[in-house]
């Protein structure tokens, strides 16, 4: 990516500043290769949920910061559920549901999934996005969260 600005010095979006050499590592998936050392330092693992960024911690409500009591991944089922195509809450509630039912055999039919999905090239990108759409939280961490679900169950 370019370190293109705007005419405040904010960075631009990044569609606008990916370059071409940029979007094929994207489309390729070569761009998760570096990964591999935190792989080898033990810092991550193969198959996980990917780490986020930092910013979005005090974001998430309890139940998706659960997502935390496994080591990260380069590859999960959030990302051969849809990857950057689905919505955090979709991305959140298949993290947790890879975290309650783990196993050696999981592991395996990600990893296939996995290597079939960046072979098709599905999912690389949210629409209007480069990546993914920056997680801004959900309405359950709000603090009208009981307001919010008794309004919903008596509709």
């Amino acid at each position: 990516m370019t370190d293109t600005r705007d005419v405040q010095g904010a960075l631009l979006p990044d569609e606008q500043r990916i370059t071409p050499f940029g979007q094929w590592l994207r489309q390729s998936s070569l761009d998760e290769l570096p990964q591999l050392w935190n792989v080898l330092k033990g810092d991550m693992s193969f198959i996980g949920p990917r780490p986020l960024l930092i910013r979005y911690l005090d974001r998430y409500t309890p139940e998706q910061a659960r997502r935390h009591d496994v080591i990260p991944g380069i590859t999960g089922w959030a990302q051969v559920k849809g990857r950057n195509a689905i919505s955090w809450e979709e991305k959140f509630k298949l993290d947790l549901w890879y975290i309650d039912r783990w196993s050696l055999g999981l592991d395996l039919k990600i990893l296939g999934l996995t290597l079939f999905k960046v072979l098709k090239q599905e999912g690389i990108s949210a629409a209007d996005c480069a990546t993914m759409t920056e997680f801004w939280g959900t309405y359950e961490s709000s603090k009208d969260l009981g307001d919010y679900r008794h309004s919903q169950s008596s509709e």
